[in-house]
């Protein structure tokens, strides 16, 4: 059965939930929150809009029971980020909450995968795949998945060239310290360097966009929405696409036990493979310092 578990029912949750119900890949949609009125009433809104879709999907409340035979769990709890807050300055509150959320889900025996989207993201993953106690493919954050989205939308604007002919990943900490390889980049075909576009701009553009929609509107939850239903759709479908996922290194790009975005092979039974781009020098150390600052914030995730 394609069921899918959400837990946390506010903007992010509530979003994913919407754009999966009316992508038509599940079964079964269930929302899990604290307050138990949000996530029944968040139930009915989205499957009131079913009514509208091609395919019915089933979309209702629950609890952390739920996750034992579900297909994948999504964890969206959290607060929004506000205006100027980094995502790592989320930090302490976002551990308290998956404190509590490990503990209730400690009972239950959980088969499927986990995808985590609460921020900060990479510490995160590595925080609730300790605490579940399950394999680095079976739990892993969304990551750069979103940055990447947020790039080639800037490298199309910037270009003029369709995004479905931009090849082009971000790579690293989901938050300020992500990095673009443009070495790997391609635009129609063609190698970046071809094109007149500033590497300064589109990286600042890719790094700034979430914080821009954030002073805007409080929140983001449209494109994370989609990005989480594309992931879902590679592990419900098996269809062995790659992207960006933030995933356990263990080697790979020269670097272990830290989490960051890379490109992953996705598939039924979560990361099947870890794509390893050849970096520049200059990339790499990029990469580096990025998960340097990703593990600092790992140590004290594990010391809260």
């Amino acid at each position: 059965m394609r069921k899918v578990v959400i837990i946390g029912a506010g903007h992010v949750g509530s979003h994913c939930g919407y754009t999966l119900a009316h992508s038509g890949i599940t079964d079964e949609i269930v929302l899990v929150d604290v307050d138990k009125d949000k996530a029944y009433a968040q139930a009915l809104d989205i499957a009131d809009s079913v009514s509208f879709c091609e395919r019915e999907t089933v979309v209702r409340s629950g609890d952390y029971k739920d996750c034992e035979d579900a297909a994948i769990v999504v964890i969206a709890i959290g607060e929004a980020r506000k205006p100027g807050q980094t995502r790592l300055d989320m930090l302490g509150r976002s551990v308290e909450m998956l404190k509590e959320l490990l503990s209730q889900l400690s009972p239950y025996k959980i088969s499927g995968i986990v995808v985590t989207i609460t921020n900060p993201a990479d510490i995160v993953a590595d925080y609730v795949r300790k605490g579940l106690g399950l394999e680095r493919n079976k739990v892993f954050g969304t990551g750069t998945l979103l940055d990447t989205a947020r790039l080639i939308r800037t490298l199309s604007e910037e270009s003029g060239v369709s995004r479905h002919s931009i090849q082009a990943f971000s790579l690293g900490e989901h938050g300020d310290s992500s990095m673009i390889p443009f070495s790997t980049v391609t635009i129609g075909g063609l190698p970046f360097d071809e094109y007149n576009i500033s590497k300064e701009k589109v990286l600042e553009a890719t790094r700034q966009i979430g914080m821009t929609i954030i002073e805007g509107k409080k929140s983001t939850e449209f494109g994370i929405g989609r990005a989480l239903t594309e992931m879902a759709a590679c592990i419900l479908r098996d269809e062995k696409k790659i992207m960006p996922a933030s995933v356990l290194l263990q080697g790979e790009y020269g670097q272990y036990d830290v989490h960051c975005g890379v490109p992953c092979l996705i598939g039924k039974n979560g990361i099947e493979k870890i794509i390893e781009l050849p970096l520049t020098e200059e990339e790499q150390e990029m990469l580096n310092r990025s998960c340097e600052i990703i593990k600092q914030h790992i140590e004290t995730a594990s010391q809260d």
